[in-house]
């Protein structure tokens, strides 16, 4: 799918050493439909975000879900001084069996064959700092990479968009060079 190319290509072109964000696997409404973790069709349609903004025409969405977390995660980094790198512990939508409308965390297997993309992106990008959003994020980033301390940041799903908030107000207030 063009619309991760173009997502990290935008990046890529616009920051050095990113925060590198791992999420938990695409869900079925938002990064399934767009290719892009932390993100819907309906986020590219109205963000107001200049990084989305910035990518909006060159993307093929033909799906306009709204997602909860993608909105959540964007209207909070509308203010804010970086467009973190993002990622999931597991790259593809994960889904009950023979309900792919339906999202399920991802198992062990999974985690674990995810690593090599979560390896291969932070040789690519080499972020300064890298966050586990949600338990199964913060999993996979430790076993990818054993020796390198991972911050912890609750996933906004589920009533956690106040921890989710105050963790990324903490880690910004903690890293000392702007990223955008």
């Amino acid at each position: 799918m063009d619309n991760l190319r173009v997502y990290l290509e935008r990046l890529q072109a616009t920051q050095t050493n990113p925060l590198l964000l791992v999420g938990e696997a695409p869900g079925f409404k938002g990064c399934k439909y767009t290719g892009i973790p932390f993100s819907s069709g309906q986020l590219f349609r109205s963000s107001p975000h200049p990084f989305i903004h910035s990518i909006r025409d060159q993307l093929d969405i033909r799906v306009r879900e709204s997602e909860n977390t993608a909105t959540m995660v964007w209207e909070y980094l509308l203010d804010k001084p970086v467009v973190p790198l993002f990622w999931n512990a597991f790259p593809y939508h994960p889904h009950r069996p023979g309900e792919r409308l339906t999202n399920r965390a991802p198992n062990k297997k999974e985690v674990e064959q995810g690593g090599h993309f979560l390896r291969v992106l932070h040789d690519l990008f080499e972020p300064t700092v890298v966050v586990g959003v949600g338990r199964k994020g913060l999993e996979c980033a430790r076993s990818v990479f054993p020796d390198q301390s991972i911050r912890y940041i609750r996933h906004p799903s589920f009533g956690g968009k106040a921890e989710f908030i105050q963790g990324m107000d903490d880690l910004l207030r903690s890293t000392t060079e702007p990223v955008r």
